[in-house]
């Protein structure tokens, strides 16, 4: 199976899911999916590739989970719009097999230019679209995601999926500048729907920050522009 029922603390973000790449090639320093899937770092973002026969068994999935009321995020363990996405349209051609058996999906992605392409299916199905934001700075970005999309071009992406018409989201994991995620919550507000927040977490940077002071700030900034949100239970325990 393709579509599966996370556990855990990524419960909390999707009721389903679905990884359709082994490994990603963004090379974010917080990542902590080498450790999850038992993959050597070098290997999962230096070596990404299709999982096999991905498409073959999602298609058996749409089947089982056709009309399925929970949604299914793409992805947790890797980016559905990593540059190899480019080459092999294995996001669309998952996309085009959802969409067909009214399956509901949300895609997670900083590969957020690349996204664009499939905007046109995303607005003609029950589909959310999200980015992960971290920072406002360029440099700072390219230090903790070397390969992944600039800040500026994830909040394009924002801009333009809510001009399609598609409901967003920005996942706030891992918060790593909390001054950042307050300024970048008022350049988003005006095309964001939501907004879910989570501590750094695997890695020893996260011990740097004053988590209770941060969680009150972006509660009180959320509530200031009137936005729902979710704080996800780590931030809400951290102490």
């Amino acid at each position: 199976m393709v579509i599966y029922e996370p556990k855990g603390k990524a419960r909390e973000y999707a009721p389903l899911a679905a990884n359709l790449y082994k490994g990603c090639a963004h090379g974010c320093l917080y990542c902590y999916a080498p450790g999850a899937t038992l993959t050597a770092p070098a290997v999962f973002h230096g070596q990404p590739c299709p999982r096999r026969d991905v498409l073959r068994q999602l298609q058996a999935d749409a089947v089982k989970f056709r009309g399925d009321k929970r949604r299914v995020l793409l992805s947790f363990t890797s980016d559905p719009y990593q540059p190899l996405e480019r080459e092999t349209c294995l996001t669309r051609a998952a996309l085009e097999i959802l969409a067909s058996a009214h399956i509901k999906v949300a895609v997670l992605t900083k590969g957020c230019l690349l996204a664009q392409r499939d905007f046109d299916i995303l607005s003609n199905m029950d589909a959310e679209f999200a980015v992960t934001l971290t920072s406002d700075d360029d440099a700072e970005s390219k230090r903790w995601e070397p390969k992944a999309a600039l800040p500026a071009d994830r909040i394009e992406s924002l801009r333009a999926a809510k001009r399609w018409g598609i409901p967003t989201w920005v996942s706030f994991e891992p918060v790593i500048n909390p001054g950042a995620v307050l300024r970048l919550i008022d350049a988003t507000a005006a095309f964001v729907d939501f907004y879910k927040v989570g501590k750094l977490n695997h890695h020893p940077f996260a011990q740097t920050i004053d988590w209770p002071a941060f969680r009150q700030a972006v509660c009180a900034k959320l509530d200031a522009v009137g936005k729902p949100y979710l704080i996800k239970k780590d931030l809400l325990e951290a102490r």
